[in-house]
């Protein structure tokens, strides 16, 4: 009897307490599983073991994660992007482009960001961080100007500038990043009045990080976050060049930062 499986609130909602319950006294819930996040094996009976409900327009899913990986949680998607985590679960998915491969709509079509996955040395400890690059100036909603409001918008939200990379970001409140099925799939932000997150940045199809990306945000439980205008960093092919790219946009005063943890952790 899986004794060690945990149906959040928002999750038994959804599904109803008669489904909960089946989960609960084990009637429905697997012997065995391969966390949502980090895509290593669990077990209910021996590990404890969070249920995360992907939502989507029309259809919904239910999957299985290590509670040291995520909370039980709700995560609201695309549909396209649930058929793609559907995919990703029961390995029928096509192989994901790599993180960076190119740019990705923002929700809105209002701009066009580029994301690249990599390790950040600080303090002697590896960290997962995430670097994102607009492909064209990003103008503030409602202006005409052809101005670049990318880094004051994002310090509005909390991002703070970096003056020296080799320094931690301070953790941004309420945004998260969503790992699932061991892949990229959005970065969220705090909903309108405090209400469920929503995509800030999300993927068409979900990114693929390498496993030494995967093991440092399982072993820090959070995920650097970097942003530059457009034309400070690049498509850089190795580590040491995009670090170099990011000491160069701290020095111009053209990057920002903020550290936040996998969806549904609460920041700090």
């Amino acid at each position: 009897m899986p004794r060690m499986l945990d149906v959040s609130d928002e999750v038994r909602a959804e599904i109803g307490d008669e489904e909960a319950d089946r989960l609960l006294v084990g009637e429905d819930a697997p012997r065995s599983y391969d966390c949502t996040s980090c895509r290593t094996p669990g077990d209910p009976e021996n590990d404890r073991t969070s249920t995360v409900l992907f939502v989507g327009e029309e259809t919904a899913v239910l999957a299985f994660a290590h509670a040291t990986c995520i909370p039980s949680q709700v995560v609201k998607v695309s549909e396209e992007q649930l058929q793609g985590a559907v995919a990703s679960i029961t390995g029928d998915s096509p192989a994901a482009p790599a993180a960076g491969e190119g740019p990705q709509n923002v929700p809105g079509g209002q701009a066009v960001l580029g994301i690249t996955s990599g390790l950040v040395l600080i303090g002697g400890e590896l960290h997962p961080a995430l670097v994102v690059e607009p492909t064209a100036p990003i103008a503030r909603p409602g202006s005409d100007g052809p101005g670049d409001d990318f880094l004051p918008l994002l310090i509005e939200q909390g991002f703070i500038p970096v003056m020296d990379t080799a320094q931690l970001p301070t953790p941004l409140s309420g945004w998260s990043v969503l790992l699932a099925a061991g892949q990229l799939h959005a970065v969220l932000q705090p909903g309108p009045d405090g209400g469920r997150p929503v995509a800030w940045w999300q993927a068409h199809q979900a990114l693929s990080v390498t496993d030494g990306w995967r093991n440092a945000v399982n072993k820090t439980q959070r995920v650097l976050i970097y942003a530059a205008p457009v034309g400070s960093i690049g498509q850089q092919p190795r580590e040491d060049l995009l670090r170099d790219a990011l000491d160069k946009a701290a020095a111009a005063g053209k990057l920002v930062a903020a550290s936040m943890p996998l969806a549904g952790t609460p920041g700090a």
